[in-house]
């Protein structure tokens, strides 16, 4: 690969809601090669904190019911939306795979926190521009009703979801995207 096709493939990354994928099948051994190229992101003192829990199958219904759950256990009359909750209920079945981001920390704590959850950080884009490199979509979601629960994904001690990677098929029709100049973010010093 040279730095074009590089370049190239970067660029194409991009957030795909679930609600634009397919519905087509991914194998296992198709997220087993996604999930070997995010074991190869970069780590301070060889922690390899990330940690995977692929969420497949019926599975994805027990969490779009729990993710609900949570989210209308957890939001006042006044401020719960319909729309919301249905959207949390059915987003992981729009999806071939939910991939749970965890991250396990170094127990003598050798690093900092923030070294592993930027290596963390760096095995989703790993993962995510294999995804695109092999036509499947991702999407990075946050939601607090699973960061902030131990319980439904089995975490371990020192260990902590950072979000979900929902995983699908779509048509890669052009997203429209928008970055700024690089030339804005960036300060030269020479002396």
């Amino acid at each position: 690969m040279d730095f074009e096709d590089l370049s190239e493939l970067i660029r194409r990354r991009r957030a795909v809601n679930p609600r634009f994928f397919t519905g087509g099948e991914i194998t296992d051994e198709t997220i087993l090669r996604l999930l070997d190229n995010a074991n190869w992101a970069p780590t301070h003192r060889h922690t390899e904190p990330w940690r995977f829990r692929v969420i497949r199958g019926e599975a994805r219904q027990k969490l779009g019911n729990h993710l609900a759950s949570q989210y209308k256990d957890s939001t006042t009359e006044a401020d719960f939306s319909l729309v919301k909750y249905n959207k949390t209920l059915n987003q992981p079945m729009q999806a071939a795979a939910v991939i749970a981001i965890c991250m396990q920390r170094d127990p003598q704590q050798r690093v900092p926190e923030w070294e592993e959850i930027a290596a963390v950080a760096c095995a989703v884009q790993n993962l995510w521009l294999s995804a695109v490199a092999m036509g499947l979509a991702g999407y990075w979601s946050t939601p607090k009703s699973i960061v902030n629960d131990q319980i439904f994904l089995g975490l371990q001690p020192g260990e902590r979801c950072l979000g979900l990677f929902y995983l699908g098929t779509w048509n890669p029709e052009e997203l429209p995207t928008k970055r700024g100049a690089v030339s804005e973010k960036i300060h030269w010093k020479d002396t």
